[in-house]
């Protein structure tokens, strides 16, 4: 439920919280936070849409010509920072991007992703969403720099003293419930120094703003604690990456659509459909999902995270897994996802991707119940089943064939993505490695 914040509330807010500082916040089209900051003497401006700033500033956004951008806050995005000091707090006020002809900015992710949800609506539907946030906490160097070391051995729901995290964990759960958020469980993850934290499920587009909140909390309050906390997926070779699976249901009128106790699986044709149009759509959604080089060093066999395309209502193995929960918990969980991905432009593509899985009545394959990594290639083959592009190029190979995820992120920004992608992949592609040294130096 929004908290249905007025002009006046955040007026009043500001000044009996003694705050000192409000930072607008935006997101720019590869996941990163931004903001502008004011004083509350710029409040009003802000909240009558008058704070502008310099796009072509923010990679990817617009063109010096017509840089000029303004900022329009979510009341109900209001927050205080609890970690900052008591006199003078930090408020923040996430925004839309908006142009000078005051109309949404078309490559803004939130605007991307608030697109669809009104599509999803004009059918009927709410789309809700609970993420599963994995995470790294290393040391830092003597210049407080980011290291990959750690002392940990812990493994799987591991406690104290082995876990050595357990205390930073602690203070971010304890700081995300001041901020709001219902945090449902919090855990050692499987590989040394990986940890997860996992909030309730919500309305999208509350899902993705949050996740961009917990990122922030989390590094923040690792820092305090002299760590430094990482969403890169694949930090270390060798040892488990971090994913951010995406569970996911449909509703109308607050009733889960995806329920049906007729069904076997209990499962309505709508979950089924929705299923077929998330696989149909895969590959190209990966490019969004999963968008950075590292990405595809977390998505190989052995180490749980999904390398093939199908379904399962009992193993994990698989890319879409359904949790045994059923009524109003029933759910699709995408299990590829990482960290990396920008929230708005992933849950936007997932959507529509579902929506058209609906709309066609898309029907999945059948569920695969072995383990996928156990079967040989010939049984994957005679079973249909597909792998997921496997590098940042196939997937944006993937993400030019597929008219209807362009569609969703829209011509601009699908042009502006591409050519990015493109750029980090040749850098990538012409990097001599440690690894080819010590492969090749000494044999040739």
């Amino acid at each position: 439920m929004g908290k249905n914040y007025t002009r006046k509330d955040i007026l009043k807010m500001v000044e009996e919280e003694d705050v000192g500082f409000i930072r607008l916040q935006f997101t720019d089209i590869y996941g990163t936070l931004k903001n502008v900051a004011i004083t509350p003497s710029q409040l009003e401006h802000a909240l009558n849409h008058e704070i502008m700033f310099d796009g072509s500033a923010i990679e990817g956004f617009a063109r010096v010509e017509d840089s000029d951008m303004y900022l329009y806050p979510d009341l109900d995005s209001f927050e205080i920072f609890p970690w900052r000091p008591q006199q003078g707090k930090v408020a923040r006020l996430i925004c839309d991007v908006y142009k000078t002809d005051h109309t949404p900015f078309e490559s803004d992710p939130r605007y991307i992703l608030k697109k669809v949800l009104e599509e999803a609506g004009e059918m009927g539907y709410e789309f809700n969403v609970g993420p599963e946030c994995e995470f790294f906490l290393f040391h830092t160097d003597d210049d407080g720099l980011p290291t990959t070391l750690s002392h940990e051995k812990a493994g799987y729901f591991d406690l104290g003293p082995l876990d050595l995290g357990e205390n930073a964990r602690r203070d971010m759960v304890l700081t995300l419930e001041d901020m709001g958020f219902e945090v449902e469980a919090s855990h050692h993850e499987a590989a040394p120094a990986q940890h997860e934290i996992d909030f309730r499920y919500e309305e999208a587009l509350k899902a993705a703003d949050d996740i961009m909140t917990f990122k922030l909390v989390v590094k923040t309050i690792a820092k305090r604690h002299g760590l430094h906390a990482t969403f890169m997926p694949k930090p270390k070779q060798g040892i488990n990456g971090s994913g951010m699976h995406i569970n996911m249901s449909l509703s109308r009128d607050g009733i889960n659509i995806f329920q049906d106790k007729k069904d076997e699986n209990g499962l309505s044709k709508e979950a089924y459909h929705f299923i077929g149009g998330i696989m149909r759509h895969m590959k190209a959604i990966t490019f969004i999902t999963n968008p950075i080089v590292n990405s595809y060093k977390r998505l190989t066999p052995g180490y749980e995270a999904p390398v093939y395309i199908a379904w399962s209502l009992k193993n994990r193995s698989p890319l879409i897994r359904i949790p045994s929960s059923r009524g109003e918990w029933t759910r699709v969980e995408l299990r590829s996802p990482d960290p990396s991905a920008n929230p708005y432009l992933a849950l936007a593509v997932c959507l529509a991707a579902g929506l058209d899985g609906i709309k066609n009545e898309i029907m999945p394959p059948k569920s695969v119940d072995r383990n996928i990594y156990k079967m040989t290639e010939k049984e994957r083959m005679d079973a249909g089943i597909e792998a997921l592009p496997g590098s940042l190029h196939e997937a944006a190979k993937e993400f030019k064939k597929d008219v209807l995820i362009q569609k969703v992120l829209g011509k601009d920004l699908s042009r502006k993505y591409i050519k990015a992608k493109t750029k980090e992949y040749d850098e990538y592609r012409s990097q001599v490695t440690e690894w080819e040294l010590n492969k090749y130096l000494h044999l040739i």
